[in-house]
């Protein structure tokens, strides 16, 4: 009997960035390279990924990515809004068509009322459109905020590819 295996979802985000003969980005914080690691798991992966930036400073996130630091005094380092310019830098960085960016609270410490532990922010760019999104994974522990992070990424990642 042969058996199937379902595959997984970098597979799945690396087989949908081939096809469509795109290149990815990632900027990360608080899963700090958690994402771009998982996505080179796959071996076709040279075939869609260039560069990748972890940017834990807020400095960095502006040096590196095109963060406006107008955007971080507004809204917030963890903020929809500054996702979206870490996906966006991301991608015009690498020359990419997809730009993922990931900036959160994964705990311990850290969080506010407002913005607790486990609250992390997502932006996604692919060519002309870009997602936000803000999920409370809750104070379920560090490792697994980060985990819980990857996975939210790449389901949406698939959305926006398929």
């Amino acid at each position: 009997m042969v058996k199937y295996r379902t595959p997984e979802k970098e597979e799945i985000i690396v087989d949908c960035l081939i096809k469509k003969g795109f290149r990815i980005a990632f900027a990360e914080s608080c899963t700090a390279g958690k994402a771009v690691g998982r996505l080179v798991n796959v071996a076709n992966a040279s075939k869609v990924l260039e560069v990748s930036f972890v940017t834990y400073a807020d400095e960095a996130k502006i040096a590196y990515l095109g963060v406006k630091p107008e955007t971080i005094r507004s809204y917030g380092v963890v903020s929809e809004e500054t996702a979206r310019e870490m996906a966006c830098g991301a991608a015009k960085q690498a020359k990419a068509e997809v730009g993922v960016g990931i900036t959160g609270i994964a705990g311990p410490s850290g969080g506010e009322p407002e913005k607790p532990v486990g609250t992390v922010c997502f932006g996604i760019c692919v060519q002309d459109t870009v997602r936000t999104w803000t999920v409370q994974f809750g104070d379920i522990g560090r490792n697994t905020v980060r985990r819980e992070s990857v996975e939210f990424c790449f389901d949406k990642l698939i959305e926006m590819l398929e």
